[in-house]
C-alpha cells in the first residue's frame, strides 16, 4: 500500500515528506567573499539573474536547485541562521565520527533492513554535504568531510542501492526517500567541490541506481502510488536525475508527468473542485500529503522557470488557486487541523542526535506555511501579495509555537519567511465564514470568537488511517469529532501530547459504542469505511447545516448526527442512536486537554464543581456548563450529564511503533451523555459555545425563545433560531420540519435577513444520488431575486417550491427571494 515518507535522519527541519532545506551559495562566494556580503543574493530564484543560461542549461539548473535548497539573501553570521548552520556542522561531525561501513549498514544504527535505514543513511550524507557547502557550519570546504561523503555514497551504492538490488519493504524508501536525498547530495558535491564533484564512475553508478528504482515507467501511468503528492515527488526525482545526467528526455518526462496532478478530480487522489485533497484514495490529507504536493510543485516550478522545460500547462493555475481555496481554510493561527493530517497525528517527536521536535498540528502548519511561501515565488504578483499577507498573519497569531523560531526549518525556509515578515505587506486577519469540504467529509466554521473543525466518515472517506505501525487507535476520529479553538487561546489543545494521552473512546463530539476495539481494528491504509452515503451538508458561506449518517466501526451502532453552525455556537443534535453490542453508548459533548497541571474551574448551573481527579460527577438535569478559559455548553430544557476530571498517561510509542516510550501525563475534563447499554432510538441536543462566559451561558439556557428544536428523530433534525432568522434541517428521508419540507434526503438552510428584506435558501443533497429534489418553504414570496441554473422555481404562492438537479458532489444550490 502507499506510504508517506519516513523522516530522514539529519538536520531536516520540515515535514516528514520534505527534503532537507538549507541555504547555499556558489563555492567562489563562500571561499573568497565576506560572509555578510557574499549572501546578499536575489531572493527569488526565478529572477532574471538566476535564469538558466542557454550555453549550459544543466549547470545553471543545478545551481538554481542548490540555491533553492540552501537559501539566498541572508547573513549567515546573524540569528537565527548562525545557530542553524552551527547545528548542521555539529551533526555532520557526529555523523562522520560514527560512520562504520559494513556489509549491512553504513552506520550501525541505520541497518539496511528495514529500508528506512537506507534513506536515513542518505539523509546523514546529505547533512554532511550541506555542512561542507554552507558557510558558518565550522566545516565549510573541509576536504575530509567531502571525502567521507564520497566514501559513504560509494559504500551505499556498492552494498545496497544499486541496479542489482530487488527492493523490499516500503516502496517509498526506494523510489522517493533515498533517491531524492541521493540526488540532492550529488548536486551539492557537483556544485561546490573544487574538483568538480564525484568521480565519473561513482556518479554514473549512482544515477544508474536511480534509473533502476525509478524507471521512466513510474511516470507513465497515473495510478497506484504514482498519484497526487507521490507523483510530484517522483517527478522531482526524475527532473533532478535529468539535470545531473544532462538528460533532456528525463526533464521533459518529469515536466509532462506533472500535468495529471493539476486537474480537479472527482474520485481518488488529488484536489477536488470543492477544495478537498485526498491521498491514499480514502483519506482527507490536505495537511501532510497536501504540503508535499505544494512544496514539490513550488520547487519544480522555480527550477524549470525560463528553461526549455518550463512548466507551461495552464492547469497549474488550479494549484495556485488551491492555496486560498483548499489549504488556507484549514490553517488556524499557524496550525494545520489534525482532521486532515491522516495518521501523521501519531508521530510524536522527530529525534536526531539530541534534537527533539514535536510533530504536532503546529509542526504541520508551519511546514505548509513554508511551502506557500516557496510557491509564492512562482505566483502572480497579486497572488503573492495576498499569500504574503496570510503568511504574515499566521506568523503573528501563532503564540503556541512561534513560526520564525521553529527548529524544523532550515535556513532557506527561514530566509523566505523572514523576508515576508519584514516586508511591506500587511498581515491578513483570521477570516470569518464557513467552508465545507464535501469530497473529504470535513467542515470548518470560523467566527470572530472561535474556530471549529468537523471530521466525518462515509463510504468515500475512511473512519481513520493506520499503517506502518502508526495510528492504531484512531478508530473514532471520523465519528463526528469536533475540534475547536477559542479566539486567541487554546492553540495547544491538540498540540500538547493530546493524541497519546486522550481516551480514544471519548474524542470530542463523537457518538461511540464503548465496545473494546483491537489496535488497527478494521484494517489499514484507509480501508475501514462505513456503508453510509448521507454525509455532508450545505452552507451559505457563513452558517451551515451538516449531518452524518453514523455507522460504528466494528459495532452495531447507528445514529443520525447533525450540526448547525451559527453565529456564536454550534447546535449539536443526535437521534436514532441504536446499538446491540451489549455495552454502553456515549455521546462525548467534549474532552478538553487541561495540560500537565491545569485546574480550570468547571461550573454547572451556577455551582462550581470540585477539581477532584478520577471521580465522575453525574447531573440528572444539567442546563449549562462552563469551563474557565475555554467556553461552555447549553443543554436546552436540561439533560443528564456525566463529567470526569482525570489525569491520563500515555506515550507516543503506544500509538506509533517508531516513537519513544517516554510517558506523558495530561489532565482532561470530559463531559458526556450516557445513552445506556444497547440504546434504541436515543438522542441528545446541546449547544457548543466556545469562549462564552457563565453569564452568556446562563442567559442562553434561560431563553426558551432563542432556539426551537423543530425535529430530532431518525428521519429529520431541524432547528429555528428566530434572532438570527435561521431555519435549518437535515432530512434523512422525505419529510417536513416546521416551514421546510423535502421530498428526499437533503440539507436545507434558510436565512431571512430582515434589514435587507430578503431570504436565501441553500440546499444540498448529501446522499449524492443525483435524483431531482423538491424543496418547499411554507411562506409566500413576492419576488425571486436570483437562483442557480440548477434550481427551477415551481411556485411562489402560497409557498415557495423549488426543484433542484443536485448532481452527485453535495454541491450547495441557492435561491434568493423577497418574502411577501
Amino acid at each position: 500500500m502507499p506510504s508517506d515518507t519516513a523522516p530522514p535522519s539529519g538536520p531536516r527541519r520540515g515535514t516528514d515528506h520534505r527534503g532537507t532545506d538549507h541555504r547555499g551559495v556558489t563555492r567562489r562566494g563562500f571561499l573568497t567573499a565576506s560572509t555578510a556580503g557574499a549572501f546578499a543574493l536575489a531572493a527569488r530564484p526565478a529572477d532574471a539573474a538566476s535564469r538558466p543560461a542557454a550555453a549550459d542549461p544543466y549547470r545553471a539548473l543545478r545551481t538554481r536547485w542548490c540555491r533553492l535548497a540552501l537559501g539566498t539573501g541572508f547573513d549567515p553570521t546573524a540569528p537565527p541562521y548562525a545557530a542553524v548552520l552551527a547545528e548542521t556542522g555539529r551533526l555532520a561531525d557526529t555523523y562522520r565520527a560514527g560512520m562504520r561501513p559494513a556489509a549491512g549498514s553504513l552506520w550501525p544504527d541505520c541497518r539496511y533492513d528495514p529500508p528506512s535505514g537506507i534513506t536515513q543513511s542518505y539523509g546523514r550524507l546529505n547533512t554532511m554535504a550541506q555542512a561542507y557547502a554552507q558557510p558558518g557550519t565550522g566545516r565549510t570546504g573541509d576536504p575530509a568531510l567531502a571525502d567521507a561523503v564520497r566514501t559513504g555514497l560509494d559504500h551505499l551504492e556498492a552494498t545496497v542501492y544499486h541496479a542489482g538490488t530487488t527492493r523490499y519493504g516500503n516502496w517509498w524508501e526506494w523510489q522517493i526517500g533515498s533517491p531524492r536525498l541521493l540526488l540532492d547530495t550529488l548536486a551539492l558535491l557537483d556544485e561546490y567541490l573544487p574538483d568538480g564533484g564525484l568521480p565519473d564512475g561513482l556518479r554514473t553508478r549512482c544515477l544508474a541506481a536511480v534509473d533502476h528504482f525509478v524507471p521512466d515507467a513510474v511516470l507513465g501511468d497515473y495510478s497506484g502510488t504514482s498519484t497526487g503528492a507521490n507523483r510530484v515527488d517522483l517527478c522531482r526525482v526524475v527532473a533532478l536525475r535529468g539535470v545531473l545526467g544532462q538528460a533532456p528526455e528525463k526533464l521533459a518526462l518529469a515536466r509532462d508527468a506533472l500535468s495529471p496532478v493539476f486537474p480537479h478530480v472527482t474520485r481518488g487522489d488529488g484536489l477536488y473542485a470543492d477544495g478537498s485533497f485526498v491521498q491514499h484514495t480514502w483519506v482527507a490529507y490536505s495537511g501532510t500529503y497536501g504540503c508535499v504536493l505544494l512544496d514539490g510543485l513550488g520547487r519544480l516550478f522555480a527550477l524549470l522557470d525560463g528553461s526549455a522545460w518550463e512548466v507551461t500547462d495552464p492547469g497549474r493555475q488550479i494549484v495556485f488557486d488551491s492555496v486560498e481555496h483548499a489549504y488556507a481554510p484549514l490553517l488556524h493561527d499557524g496550525l494545520m487541523m489534525d482532521s486532515v493530517n491522516g495518521r501523521a497525528v501519531s508521530r510524536g517527536y522527530l529525534r536526531s542526535d539530541g534534537r527533539r521536535i514535536l510533530r504536532s498540528d503546529h509542526y504541520h502548519g508551519h511546514a505548509l506555511i513554508a511551502a506557500i511561501a516557496l510557491l509564492a515565488e512562482a505566483a502572480s504578483p497579486a497572488e503573492r501579495t495576498r499569500w504574503h499577507g496570510m503568511v504574515k498573519g499566521w506568523t503573528a497569531r501563532d503564540r503556541t509555537l512561534p513560526v520564525l523560531t521553529d527548529r524544523q526549518y532550515g535556513v532557506a525556509d527561514l530566509a523566505r519567511l523572514h523576508r515576508i515578515a519584514d516586508g511591506p505587506v500587511a498581515a491578513a486577519p483570521e477570516p470569518v465564514g464557513h467552508r465545507l469540504f464535501p469530497a473529504m467529509d470535513r467542515a470548518v466554521h470560523r467566527r470572530p470568537g472561535f474556530t471549529a473543525g468537523l471530521a466525518m466518515a462515509s463510504e468515500r472517506i475512511t473512519y481513520y488511517e493506520n499503517g506502518n505501525g502508526e495510528n492504531p487507535r484512531g478508530w473514532h476520529t471520523g465519528a463526528g469529532m469536533l475540534y475547536w479553538w477559542p479566539a486567541g487561546r487554546g492553540g495547544a489543545q491538540y498540540t500538547d501530547h493530546f493524541w497519546p494521552t486522550v481516551d480514544p473512546y471519548r474524542l470530542p463530539g463523537t457518538t461511540v459504542s464503548t465496545k473494546p476495539l483491537a489496535d488497527n481494528e478494521g484494517g489499514g491504509w484507509g480501508e475501514p469505511r462505513p456503508a453510509a452515503r448521507w454525509v455532508g451538508g450545505t452552507t451559505d458561506g457563513e452558517y451551515a447545516a451538516l449531518g452524518q449518517d453514523l455507522r460504528g466501526l466494528a459495532s452495531t451502532l447507528t445514529a443520525r448526527k447533525s450540526w448547525f453552525a451559527l453565529a456564536d455556537c454550534v447546535v449539536c443534535l443526535g437521534a436514532g442512536i441504536t446499538a446491540r453490542d451489549g455495552v454502553p453508548v456515549e455521546t462525548v459533548v467534549d474532552n478538553r486537554n487541561l495540560g500537565e497541571c491545569g485546574t480550570p474551574a468547571l461550573t454547572v448551573d451556577g455551582a462550581r464543581q470540585p477539581n477532584t481527579l478520577g471521580t465522575a460527577l453525574r447531573f440528572p438535569r444539567a442546563h449549562w456548563a462552563h469551563l474557565a478559559g475555554h467556553g461552555g455548553y447549553v443543554f436546552p430544557g436540561g439533560a443528564p450529564l456525566t463529567v470526569l476530571r482525570e489525569a491520563r498517561t500515555g506515550s507516543w510509542h503506544d500509538i506509533n511503533t517508531t516513537s519513544s516510550p517516554e510517558p506523558f501525563t495530561r489532565r482532561y475534563l470530559t463531559l458526556w451523555h450516557d445513552h445506556g447499554t444497547d440504546p434504541d432510538g436515543a438522542g441528545y441536543a446541546y449547544l457548543l459555545m466556545p469562549g462564552a462566559d457563565p453569564r452568556a451561558l446562563a442567559a442562553r439556557a434561560a431563553d426558551r425563545h432563542w432556539l426551537t428544536v423543530l425535529a430530532n428523530d431518525a428521519g429529520r433534525q431541524a432547528i429555528a433560531v428566530r434572532p438570527l432568522g435561521v431555519t435549518a434541517a437535515t432530512f434523512w428521508r422525505a419529510g417536513r420540519a416546521g416551514p421546510l419540507a423535502a421530498d428526499g434526503p437533503a440539507a436545507v438552510l434558510m436565512r431571512v435577513q430582515r434589514r435587507r428584506r430578503t431570504a436565501r435558501l441553500s440546499v444540498a443533497a448529501p446522499d449524492r444520488s443525483g435524483s431531482p429534489l423538491e424543496i418547499t418553504w411554507s411562506r409566500p414570496v413576492r419576488a425571486v431575486l436570483g437562483h442557480d441554473p440548477t434550481v427551477e422555481v415551481l411556485a411562489t404562492r402560497p409557498a415557495l417550491r423549488l426543484r433542484l438537479t443536485p448532481g452527485t458532489a453535495c454541491t450547495t444550490h441557492t435561491c434568493t427571494v423577497r418574502p411577501a
